[in-house]
């Protein structure tokens, strides 16, 4: 999952970012409105967290922006604001939600969690088949009841295809969605990854097709 930070306090950017990484996201920021203006109309992400008090370019005009391109993005609006008008402009011009400065980190996390569940999946545990399913709270992929041992960039694989599920998937896709853009992984890192949830898949119902020069698939069957 790919989150877009726009906070133009360093520390509390900073801050937002940690918490947002060890929670297993791929996360970038920028802090001006023109930036993340710019930065929203040549990249996808899962979620924007968006300040509302920013240089140049305000986050009110950046979500009037985003929402003018029919992005269905979910945006989750953090303010130093508090008052009932602001709550009730943001959220007409499209936010999913708003938290008031200052805010319990658990808190956040968990209305990250929300807006992401409710964006990519209908239920918070998804059956894939008679033996497997996949937890979207905890991230956390189970095969006959045992949870496998996933890497943080193996969630994230497999979340993309997940979401993508009986279709093909291009390893550009793969990286848009997995990667900062500080992030330093290649097409041949994604080759290794998807090798490893194959090998951990194996006989279970479920398994990841390989598309030569196309991609690959989430799908039921066995791998070939």
């Amino acid at each position: 999952m790919r989150i877009l930070v726009v906070e133009d306090d360093p520390v509390l950017g900073e801050a937002i970012e940690f918490a947002l990484k060890i929670s297993n996201y791929a996360v970038d920021r920028v802090g001006t409105g023109e930036s993340a203006d710019q930065v929203l109309k040549r990249h996808p992400f899962d979620l924007v967290i968006l300040d509302l008090g920013l240089p140049t370019v305000d986050g009110f005009e950046v979500l009037r922006r985003l929402r003018a391109r029919l992005s269905v993005t979910p945006v989750l609006v953090l303010s130093a604001r508090d008052a009932p008008d602001d709550k009730a402009r943001v959220l007409d011009l499209g936010a999913d939600d708003y938290m008031a400065k200052p805010f319990s980190v658990n808190e956040f996390l968990a209305r990250v969690r929300a807006l992401l569940r409710r964006s990519r999946y209908s239920l918070p545990s998804q059956m894939l088949g008679e033996n497997v399913s996949y937890d979207t709270v905890t991230r956390t992929l189970q095969v006959r009841g045992k949870t496998l041992p996933l890497s943080p960039r193996e969630v994230s694989v497999f979340e993309v295809l997940l979401q993508h599920f009986g279709r093909v998937v291009s390893k550009e896709q793969l990286l848009e969605r997995l990667c900062g853009f500080d992030d330093g992984v290649t097409f041949n890192a994604i080759e290794v990854y998807v090798h490893r949830l194959r090998k951990k898949l194996e006989n279970s119902g479920v398994t990841v097709r390989t598309f030569h020069g196309r991609g690959y698939q989430l799908d039921h069957g066995d791998a070939s």
